[in-house]
């Protein structure tokens, strides 16, 4: 009796180990890959020998694909476009299930239209054309960071040392004009551009190279950007050489093909000659064990660099995606083309080529693929590209290829080398950024400054306003010369001597001479590119910020309202009806009265008589008393009423004008402004002046907006002053005016009677204005900060604007109608007259009366004391008994005169008189 089993069971059974048993142990023995690139190219010489070291030891790795065998299939492209789309055909017959390559960005753009529509994965290590990218072909990766991220690290180099135009010299192809177009891209993120491009064919001659760059020379930037695919021969240097252009002054850039082709040839004294002071950029690949025994088994093979390495490891991707695809039991099967069956019968033969059937599987299982290779960490980011690498920065000198510092994406520039690709967290000031020292064509170390005006140059025209008004910023003068002058003027000559190069220029004046012109279309001539720059009282607003490129603001303004003078401040009012000086003449009038009064009446009169300080109160209150009321004391002697007579006069008109001053300014004072700023009178109706051709116009209205009817233009300081005395209920007058702060100074500053009211708003300043993106900008506000560290911007706003008197801010402003010395000059030249008439007098007077009393002396021989024999001492003896004798009272003096006369009539009186001429020297102390 046996087991009994039942047919649907063992069916059923049957069918499973068909079906299951198959998807584990159907493993293949052979997969086959293909490469296809350039062999006899810079690159594909090592990238061939690379490529083999690493389909070895994937095979010789027990770990990896195990018992398959990897098996690569290699076809040369020669760099040509038909040639790679022809091999690559030839490997699809072939059966591979992934493809390498190729090098070349054209070849690789046509390759990856293939590989799109027969959906099999194309990777390449070298091709960095950025516009091979994931949207356009969703087969194509990349092992190798496009030029894009290259680009930036070349503009942060570029940004790190301050320069903003550069001139670049490329490849004209896929790669060359689409790593332009990315350099193009970040430099227009720092503000930077290219000035001037020089396509350059693979083929050109020497003589086509000779006139590209010799055309470049004769633009003012000396920065170039060299962009091509590897070039052994270096041609470029040697043609730049001959022109003179690897001097100081020029800086030449190289992206990483200058190191591939360092890396992959011997650089023998003559080639590094040829490249001194050129900075280029190479990929950063860190030490680690498995690059030394790559190297150590490649160290016959010379020409090994960074593609070399990326090269090995897209073997190690692939390796990886096929065997996680394996591992999932999916069979390596292929399949004819639906497509190319169509094109049986042709000599092309395409209907023999198969495609494999699991290439977008693949796919997904190569983005996914992460391990760390010997070029680095091997991980694809966004568009299918291997997260970008960090850089070398490379300095080639007499001696050799040298690093001065390191770039990463995320800690920007440093000496050392970054330890690993993301831990850095960039800084945003390029200050905390280091670079190592760098030689720089022509072996100096010295920064070159990037940007020349070139011979061949035309000078830079400078357009400058032909102002009408404020002349003392800027105009022509109007004689024979029509030499451009002013504080503008000087400025922009003094800070251009700071800048580092020579700068011809010439100055066009803007204007028709009559009234001042118009700003904003100076501004627009520029940006037109009529004109270079434009120097002047040019107001740096927002409006014209976004046409131009202006310098650091040499002068700080701000507008302001002025009105006429009506000050609040009544402390000292009573003093405002005299000048300063007039107070102090009339106080010193006083004084000079006091004193002749009192030389006058003192020999007469019992009042001015007596102790010193007696005399001296008499004196003083003699004087300032008679300005109130009558004095106490009166004057006897004809010539002190004379005096008085004048003084009185005098005194009486002082005090009258005086009153009626006083009453008129405070008068006006019961008359405050309802203006107080801005404010007040934007919310007021009444009319307001401003100077034609300015911003203010543009301000007012659109960022205030206020009439235009209510606007006044003014085109000058008479202008201004008519028009505010003419107020605002007058045709022509204004409430106030609005302008610019330099200007109401320098306003202030010539006439009086008017004032700032409420703080200045709109704060700007003057600057100089440049075309865009002009690199002279940037070196003239440097220049102008320089210049403002000296005292020279001090002694040219002395010059200019301190003229007549620098507008100090102050509280006070003079009245209008305050009385000046010259106001009374001819009644003092009166008094002065009379006065010092009288005096005259006076002393003359005394001189025949002292020499009458000395000629009675001898006359009498009165007894004196013996005379000095020194004639100093006698003169000196003399004048003092002039002044004992002045001193004396007239009544005594008269007396003695009169008994003299009559002792000559009757000689026994001869004795009384001589007892009386003792009398003057016993009265001298009174």
């Amino acid at each position: 009796m046996g087991l009994g089993v039942d047919p649907f069971v063992a069916i059923t059974a049957l069918i499973l180990v068909i079906l299951v048993v198959p998807m584990d142990c159907q493993r293949p023995q052979v997969v086959n890959i293909g490469a296809v690139f350039a062999f006899d190219s810079v690159i594909g010489r090592a990238a061939k020998v690379a490529l083999e070291a690493a389909v070895s030891d994937v095979n010789a790795d027990p770990t990896v694909l195990k018992e398959t065998e990897l098996r690569l299939l290699m076809e040369d492209s020669a760099c040509n476009v038909f040639r790679g789309s022809f091999g690559a055909f030839e490997l699809l017959e072939k059966e591979v299930v992934a493809m390498i390559g190729p090098i070349s960005s054209s070849v690789a753009h046509t390759i990856s239209d293939i590989a799109k529509g027969l959906h099999f994965p194309l990777v390449s290590f070298a091709a960095t054309d950025p516009t091979l990218s994931a949207l356009q072909f969703p087969f194509f990766l990349r092992t190798t960071p496009n030029d894009a991220h290259q680009m930036s690290a070349l503009v942060d180099l570029i940004n790190f040392y301050g320069w903003k135009e550069v001139i670049s010299v490329y490849s004209d192809d896929e790669l060359g004009r689409n790593g332009v177009s990315a350099l193009d891209d970040e430099l227009y993120k720092k503000r930077s551009r290219i000035s001037y491009k020089v396509p350059l064919s693979v083929h050109s001659n020497e003589k086509f190279l000779t006139d590209a760059l010799n055309k470049s020379k004769s633009i003012g930037p000396r920065v170039y950007i060299l962009h091509f695919g590897p070039d052994p021969l270096l041609r470029i240097f040697d043609i730049a050489q001959k022109l003179q252009m690897m001097t100081h002054e020029y800086v030449w850039l190289a992206t990483d093909w200058l190191s591939v082709t360092l890396d992959s040839s011997l650089s023998d004294k003559g080639t590094l000659k040829r490249l001194e002071g050129v900075v280029g950029l190479r990929q950063h690949i860190p030490e680690s064990v498995k690059m030394q025994q790559f190297t150590h088994k490649l160290q016959s093979n010379r020409s090994v660099n960074a593609y070399t390495l990326h090269a090995y490891d897209t073997v190690w991707m692939i390796a990886y995606g096929i065997e996680k695809l394996l591992n999932e039991g999916i069979n390596i099967t292929f399949s004819y083309s639906e497509k190319l069956l169509h094109a049986r019968g042709t000599k092309l033969h395409l209907e023999k080529i198969k495609f494999f059937n699991s290439g977008e599987l693949l796919l997904k299982k190569l983005l996914k693929v992460n391990f760390t290779g010997i070029a680095g960490q091997v991980q694809f980011g966004s568009g299918r590209n291997v997260i970008g690498c960090d850089y070398e920065i490379i300095n080639v000198d007499k001696t050799g290829v040298h690093t001065v510092g390191f770039w990463s994406k995320n800690g920007g520039f440093s000496v050392g080398a970054p330890k690993t690709r993301h831990s850095q967290k960039r800084t945003s000031f390029v200050s905390d950024e280091k670079l190592g020292d760098i030689t720089w064509p022509g072996g100096g170390h010295e920064k070159p400054r990037g940007w020349v005006i070139a011979d061949s140059a035309d000078p830079l025209k400078i357009v400058v306003p032909r102002r009408v008004s404020f002349v003392e910023f800027v105009t022509e003068e109007k004689n024979s010369s029509h030499r451009i002058q002013g504080f503008c003027i000087d400025v922009f000559i003094e800070a251009l001597k700071f800048v580092p190069y020579s700068v011809p220029y010439i100055f066009e004046p803007f204007g028709n001479g009559h009234s001042s012109p118009n700003y904003n279309q100076l501004i627009q001539m520029v940006t037109d590119g009529v004109y270079d720059a434009a120097v002047g009282d040019i107001a740096i607003v927002p409006s014209r910020s976004k046409i131009v490129d202006f310098s650091q603001p040499y002068a700080s303004t701000g507008l302001v309202v002025v009105i006429p003078a009506n000050d609040d401040n009544a402390t000292w009012i009573f003093l405002r009806p005299f000048t300063i000086r007039l107070w102090c003449v009339v106080l010193v009038s006083f004084l000079v009265i006091a004193v002749v009064i009192w030389i006058l009446e003192h020999r007469i009169n019992e009042d001015f008589r007596g102790p010193p300080r007696r005399q001296f109160t008499t004196m003083i209150l003699f004087s300032f008393s008679t300005l109130f009321k009558r004095n106490q004391e009166d004057t006897i002697s004809n010539l002190a009423r004379l005096v008085m007579i004048v003084w009185l006069f005098l005194l009486m008109v002082l005090t009258a004008s005086y009153t009626a001053n006083l009453t008129s300014i405070l008068t006006v004072q019961q008359l405050p402004s309802a203006i107080t700023g801005i404010d007040s009178l934007r919310a007021s109706e009444v009319p307001i002046g401003y100077q034609a051709g300015t911003f203010t116009l543009e301000y007012l209205t659109y960022s205030l907006g206020m009439a235009r009817s209510r606007l006044v233009p003014l085109d000058s300081t008479e202008e201004y002053e008519k028009a505010l005395k003419l107020g605002p209920t007058n045709w022509g007058g204004v409430a106030a005016i609005v302008d610019e702060l330099p200007y109401i100074e320098l306003f202030l500053a010539e006439r009086t009677g008017f004032k700032i009211v409420g703080e200045p708003f709109m704060h700007r300043g003057w600057g100089f204005a440049f075309k865009r993106d002009s690199p002279l900008a940037i070196d003239m506000s440097t220049a102008i900060l320089k210049l403002s560290e000296t005292r020279k911007l001090q002694e040219i706003r002395k010059k200019w604007l301190c003229k007549k008197n620098c507008a100090e801010k102050s509280n006070w402003n003079p009245e209008p109608n305050q009385l000046h010395l010259k106001s009374f000059k001819g009644l003092y030249l009166v008094c002065i007259a009379i006065t010092v008439s009288a005096f005259i007098v006076f002393i003359l007077r005394m001189i025949r009366q002292f020499v009458r009393y000395r000629r009675m002396e001898r006359t009498c021989s009165l007894p004196r004391a013996s005379w000095s024999s020194s004639p100093s001492m006698r003169l000196r003896e003399l004048v003092f008994d002039f002044v004992e004798f002045v001193d004396e009272k007239e009544e005594a003096i008269k007396r003695m005169f009169r008994r003299s006369d009559d002792s000559n009539d009757n000689p026994s009186h001869v004795g009384e008189v001589q007892a009386d001429t003792e009398v003057p020297r016993v009265d001298s102390t009174l």
